[in-house]
């Protein structure tokens, strides 16, 4: 085997040191295009149907709002498995839901848990329709935390 040069030694180095910090810069969170001011990132998984948990879902995306303002904070709420009464049409925290969605959060259902239930039960649940399908919720969870999103499940 050949020796490098002094040379080849420092182009190897550079491009090295290159290739880490493009992957830095790449792992920061991208600015996000609906809020770009955004200085925090919070996915909030719901993945029972518990009526408390519901509300507490609810009250904290309620909370962040406030305490940073509706532009300065980015809040999704992963819906799946039972979790997704909260999405349904007949829930009774509707009204809180579409206020929510009217501040910004966005409410993410799991189609594949859609699908599961229509297969099971002949009838597609009715979601309100500000509710947006991901196709895989826990996989929609992984990639928010991959971009910045930090997450809660409360």
């Amino acid at each position: 085997m050949r020796a490098m040069t002094r040379r080849q030694v420092g182009w190897a180095l550079g491009a090295m040191v290159a290739t880490l910090a493009s992957r830095a810069a790449s792992a920061q969170p991208q600015p996000l295009p609906d809020k770009p001011f955004a200085a925090h990132r919070v996915a909030l998984q719901l993945s029972d149907a518990d009526p408390r948990k519901q509300g507490l879902v609810i009250s904290v995306a309620n909370n962040l709002l406030k305490a940073y303002g509706p532009d300065a904070i980015a809040i999704e709420v992963v819906a799946f498995g039972p979790g997704i009464e909260l999405l349904r049409t007949d829930n009774p925290n509707r009204a809180r839901l579409e206020s929510l969605i009217a501040q910004g959060v966005k409410l993410d259902v799991c189609v594949n848990t859609l699908d599961t239930i229509e297969r099971e039960t002949g009838r597609r649940p009715e979601i309100i329709p500000g509710a947006v399908p991901v196709q895989v919720g826990v996989g929609h969870i992984l990639s928010l935390t991959e971009n910045g999103f930090t997450l809660v499940r409360p």
